[in-house]
Parts: structure tokens; C-alpha cells; sequence
């Protein structure tokens, strides 16, 4: 029985599978196109400040899945974190998501939670009675001044599209509360690993039987030389794009350094138009654990994506499904070719479900083994 398994990619899904298989008996090789493991969430220490940086933009683990912390928890200390993002809006500093602190402060008021509450359901416009788009969703439910303030010129410069073309479960992810907790997110478990998210990678391929060949690409003609390939890549690029290009947003980042605190909390966006990046980010306060005199700070600005950027959001539009849906038949077409992860799968996913996703990949694999079975291109429906 041939065991040998090419895995394309060293981020989360690639290591986690290679992980999972290696510990089965089977001898995997990892290749990865860029100099490092972790792929986008990759991070090192700045040599001028000592501050771990997380290169390609912050990743803050939070999840409600247990199988997933325990998983990560096994290959790093994560430290306790939350994530507290400010806004700048026409020359004031808020807090978001939009809570009650931020409702008040923006109005002028001393609203109590329900009063808000019923203060926002007054503001929205309730002629909208089936929202379609992200401008909709944004007017019915906190009305024409927080949505200009804060989501509409935000999402113009980080999807370079108008809110009323993108749809409205863009904005269903972003909650608002009627109460003073500003925690970004709302998961039971929410942490950084203790030295950085290269570490943690490190140690879940640190396996006998997983080999990784850095500055490699994965040649689709040499998947015959495999029980199986694992293709994190782009969909679009493992077909040499057949179908076109997949479009995607991508980040360009302006780093400087300064000494003491820039400015005093981990992310600020920049809400309107008086400038041209989304946020800053001070990465040392991504550590607060740790003590620096320096610091390095990121402008955030936000772009298409061409043909030699690293892709960051799939923009998955109408259209953009519809040319998702030709890879998809496509990729159902292969043999012994599973495509997983975000540009496997053209999907935003964040760390956690990105981490589960490639351990219901694993257990698939292992299961069609043993039942001699063939394992599907898709663990999770990339159209669903």
C-alpha cells in the first residue's frame, strides 16, 4: 500500500492534516512556495525591538470548539487575550464592536441598555423590510449615522466596492451590544501562543514521517507519485486558470517603528476618509505579557489582488460563485486530490475553523482507508 501523502501548503490545514497522518503511519511530504512555515499567520521577532510580529497582518485565536483548543493547547502556552479595537470616526476615538459605550458617546447620551435598544430600533430604517445588501442590513438595524460613521467608508476601502453591492451577510457577522462589553469577539476561548504562531506550527509538524520542502512549488503533473496530494493552494491556480482568475482582496502593509506606546491599544480603525488605510495595528500589544522599549506598528490598506500578490479575502460575490462553481466540478473530476483550506475551498475562514475543517479532513481520509474508499475532493461543500 503506497503511504506516502504530498501535502501543498504549511499553513493550519496543511500542518494539521500532515499531523494527524504522520501519527497514522503515513510518510508525508510538505511543500511549501514560501521561505517559511505558518503561512499567512506567520510570525518572528522584529531584530530591531524584539516585538513578535505577525507579518502578514494580526491573527487572534478565539474559538468555541474544544476539540480545537485542546488540539493547539497541546503544542504551545496560549496566553490570555482580548481583542479591544477602537475607531477613529470624524476626529473621535469610539469603541467597537458598537456597544452601548459607543451608542452613548456617539449620540451624547446616558442610555440605559433597553433604551438603547429601542433607541437603535428607532433609528432604523424600517421601510427595508428584506435586506439584501450590506448597506441595507446596516440601515434597518442601526441606522443612516452608524452606518456612515462607521461601516460604510470602512468597507469601501477594505473591499474597494460600494456597501449596496455586497451582500448582507457580510454585515451579520458584526454584532452589536447593548451593554459596556467591548470584546470583539464572543467566544469561550480566546488567546495567543506564548512565542508566536510560527512556534506552534513548528511543533505540530515536528512528527517523524512529515518532511517540508520550503521554496517549492508542487508540480500537479507529479501527484501519481502519491496515494494522495492535500492542495491548499489557490482552486483556480491548480487548474492553471482554466476559468479565469478567482478574485480576492489583498494587504499591503506600511511598517514603521517608534519608541515607548504609539498609540496605545493593539488595533485602531480608521472609519472615514481622512485616511487612506483601514487600521493601524501596534503588534506588542499583541503580547502584553511581554515588555519592549520599542515598537512596530502597521498602516493597513487594502487592494485587489493581482496575479503575483498573496491573496487574503475571497470576495465571493454572485459572479464570483458562479466561476467557483466551474473549479468546484472540476476539482470533483480529480483523483486522489482533496482542495482544503481558505484558497483551497475560496472561503474566509478564520484560524479555528480552518483548524477543525483539517482534522474532519484527516479523520475522512483515514476512515476511506480504511474502508477502502475514495476520499471526496471536498470534505466541506466550497457553494454551500
Amino acid at each position: 500500500m503506497n503511504k506516502n501523502i504530498a501535502i501543498v501548503g504549511a499553513g493550519f490545514s496543511g500542518a494539521v492534516i500532515a499531523n494527524q497522518l504522520a501519527h497514522a503511519g503515513y510518510q508525508v511530504e510538505i511543500f511549501e512556495a514560501r521561505p517559511h512555515i505558518a503561512g499567512n499567520c506567520h510570525s518572528e521577532r522584529d531584530a530591531e525591538t524584539g516585538v513578535m510580529v505577525h507579518i502578514y497582518g494580526p491573527h487572534i485565536f478565539h474559538t468555541d470548539n474544544e476539540r480545537v483548543w485542546e488540539f493547539v493547547n497541546r503544542f504551545s502556552e496560549f496566553k490570555p487575550y482580548v481583542n479591544r479595537v477602537k475607531a477613529i470616526t470624524n476626529g473621535k476615538v469610539y469603541t467597537l464592536p458598537i456597544n452601548l459605550l459607543t451608542i452613548n458617546q456617539f449620540f451624547g447620551k446616558t442610555l440605559r441598555p433597553a433604551e438603547a435598544e429601542e433607541f437603535l430600533r428607532e433609528l432604523g430604517d424600517k421601510t427595508i423590510e428584506n435586506p439584501a445588501t450590506f448597506e441595507d442590513q446596516a440601515l434597518r438595524f442601526v441606522g443612516r449615522e452608524l452606518y456612515e460613521a462607521f461601516f460604510k467608508t470602512y468597507t469601501m476601502k477594505q473591499w474597494g466596492l460600494h456597501p449596496n453591492q455586497l451582500p448582507a451577510s457580510i454585515l451579520k457577522r458584526l454584532p452589536v451590544r447593548f451593554n459596556y462589553d467591548d470584546n470583539y469577539f464572543a467566544h469561550k476561548y480566546q488567546g495567543m501562543p506564548a512565542n508566536g504562531y510560527t512556534e506552534l506550527v513548528e511543533r505540530i509538524l515536528d512528527v517523524p514521517g512529515i518532511t517540508v520542502h520550503l521554496n517549492t512549488r508542487f508540480d500537479p503533473s507529479s501527484k501519481g507519485d502519491y496515494a494522495h496530494v492535500f492542495y491548499s493552494g489557490p482552486i483556480d491556480a491548480w487548474f492553471k486558470h482554466a476559468e479565469g482568475r478567482l478574485p480576492y482582496r489583498t494587504l499591503d502593509f506600511e511598517v514603521f517603528r517608534d519608541t515607548g506606546d504609539y498609540q496605545g491599544n493593539a488595533v485602531i480603525n480608521y472609519c472615514d476618509d481622512a485616511e487612506r488605510y483601514t487600521r493601524i495595528t501596534e503588534h506588542k500589544h499583541f503580547s502584553p505579557w511581554e515588555s519592549h522599549e520599542g515598537t512596530v506598528c502597521y498602516k493597513e490598506y487594502s487592494r485587489q489582488c493581482e496575479e503575483k500578490d498573496i491573496p487574503y479575502y475571497p470576495i465571493r460575490l454572485a459572479r464570483d460563485k458562479q466561476q467557483l462553481e466551474l473549479y468546484v466540478n472540476l476539482a470533483r473530476q480529480e483523483r486522489n486530490v482533496t482542495f482544503v483550506g481558505r484558497l483551497g475551498t475560496y472561503r474566509y475562514l478564520d484560524m479555528d475553523v480552518t483548524i477543525n475543517e483539517a482534522l474532519v479532513t484527516a479523520d475522512k481520509f483515514l476512515a476511506c482507508a480504511r474502508e477502502q474508499a475514495a476520499m471526496p475532493a471536498f470534505t466541506i461543500d466550497p457553494l454551500a
